[in-house]
């Protein structure tokens, strides 16, 4: 018989019932609980085992808990650690998190937090230990070196992208940029001027959205003096100061449309006014627009010039959303992460195998910010140099979602199959998911309504082998 593999939790406390108790109330097959009333013999206790979780409270002998955390994490930087007691001040708290505390509980609610607690901790402490075996066996990593490419991604499709960029760079005609929200428009327009012969030259951006209406034509063409209330003196606009640069201008379907037929004339003539000025000036600037939204409706909505539309649409460059280019997520969340310890805002930290595998699955609404975002806040709540699947903080109402990408990716491969055995795609799926649902019930009615079948329908789907699978484990 295979021999379980037991985990060792030392819990230190000053009430001896309270230490009873808890052994008693964290009793697994899996587990053993070491227990002691000293702070000190906890440590060593915690060292000597290797253990995997240590559980005390804050007021112990002959130094309280928040000391022992400390020593404990200075032995193993990954330890699991959890405070309890009664809890007299949010400082002490506060310092435990910042620390790195699995978690605090408050005494008088630890009888129905601690056992979840705990197996959530137990659970943190195992991955921890298969990443640093696979770290082992592996070799010292060496950290990701980092990198001048301005943009990160080696798709097929982001490879399209970049030939596209270095074409238009060598030109000065203007550039559409599409793309759902969060894909990456600033960072190809940045390029784009960086490679061009205007990249010693001015770049500015502007966020045509984020900026009133009524103020808008002023911040890209300037004003004069006494132009409208508050304009107290005269103003360079855009346009002058980047006279023989790029200028961007992102979200430029929320544009009005009287600002519109002025960046009309500009692009037509390269000539512009101030606000409240006569005299007609020229400045030679190259126009890269960006937008989330698809101009051709806009233009039928009547909300886009269509004359605009296309002095703007001379070539255009769409960025396709993160969940098209799979692939790319590896390579942007090791450049996030990389990018956090260049900072110096983290310690050194790598991705579990686990949480990368998450991390790829996931079908990313918000795209490259989202994981930029989520990489960031990761950095900031993990507890040890490892980042498990626990410290990826998605969003809540997508949390208990199956990961669209990941069931793409089991179609294909049932689509593939289907092709071998030939049955059809949906036969065979069916057929799977009875196969996997017997084989944990054990019955074939349970498993029929586990995936919304009769036992009537479900039986020209179960195949021989499966019935005596499920026959072998009754």
């Amino acid at each position: 018989m295979e021999d379980i593999q037991k985990q060792t939790v030392v819990v230190a406390d000053n009430d001896p019932d309270f230490l009873e108790w808890l052994s008693k109330h964290l009793e697994a097959d899996t587990v053993e609980i070491l227990t002691t009333n000293s702070s000190e013999e906890a440590l060593k206790l915690f060292k000597d085992n290797d253990a995997d979780l240590l559980i005390a409270e804050f007021h112990l002998r002959p130094f309280d808990g928040v000391d022992l955390l400390k020593k404990t994490r200075m032995a193993k930087p990954n330890a699991m650690v959890i405070l309890n007691g009664l809890i007299t001040s949010t400082n002490a708290v506060i310092e435990s998190m910042r620390i790195g505390a699995f978690d605090v509980l408050r005494r008088e609610s630890i009888n129905f937090e601690i056992r979840q607690v705990a197996e959530r901790a137990l659970q943190a402490a195992e991955q921890m230990r298969v990443a640093d075996r696979e770290r082992t066996s592996s070799g010292s990593i060496v950290p990701p070196q980092p990198s001048d490419d301005l943009i990160i991604g080696r798709s097929p499709a982001m490879q399209d992208v970049y030939k596209l960029i270095g074409r238009v760079a060598r030109a000065d005609a203007p550039v559409l940029i599409t793309g759902e929200s969060g894909v990456g428009k600033e960072v190809v327009s940045n390029a784009i001027h960086k490679f061009s012969r205007r990249s010693k030259s001015e770049y500015v951006a502007i966020n045509c959205a984020a900026i009133p209406s009524n103020l808008l034509e002023s911040e890209l063409f300037g004003h004069e003096k006494g132009a409208f209330t508050g304009a107290v003196s005269q103003r360079v606009g855009r346009f002058e100061q980047c006279d023989n640069g790029t200028l961007f201008l992102d979200e430029i379907g929320d544009m009005p449309l009287d600002v519109q037929s002025k960046l009309l004339r500009v692009l037509q003539s390269g000539e512009f006014s101030r606000v409240g000025g006569n005299q007609t000036m020229q400045s030679d600037v190259r126009i890269l627009a960006a937008t989330n939204k698809r101009l051709e409706e806009e233009v039928e909505n009547g909300t886009f010039r269509e004359d605009l539309f296309y002095r703007l649409n001379v070539v255009r460059i769409h960025i396709p959303p993160l969940r098209r280019r799979s692939e790319d997520i590896r390579l942007l969340a090791e450049h996030f992460l990389n990018r956090q310890t260049e900072k110096g805002k983290v310690r050194p930290m790598q991705f579990s195998k686990e949480a990368m595998e998450l991390l790829e699955s996931y079908t990313w609404p918000g795209n490259v910010r989202e994981l930029e975002n989520l990489i960031q806040r990761a950095c900031v709540l993990a507890t040890g140099n490892v980042l498990l699947p626990g410290d990826l903080p998605f969003d809540a109402n997508h949390a208990n979602e199956v990961p669209p990408a990941l069931m793409k990716r089991a179609a294909r491969r049932f689509l593939s199959a289907a092709k071998d055995s030939g049955k059809t795609p949906l036969e065979l799926a069916i057929r799977e998911m009875i196969a996997v649902a017997t084989e944990d019930t054990g019955d074939a009615a349970e498993a029929a309504e586990l995936i919304g079948l009769s036992k009537t329908e479900a039986k020209k789907y179960i195949s021989a082998p499966t019935k005596k699978a499920a026959a072998a484990k009754k």
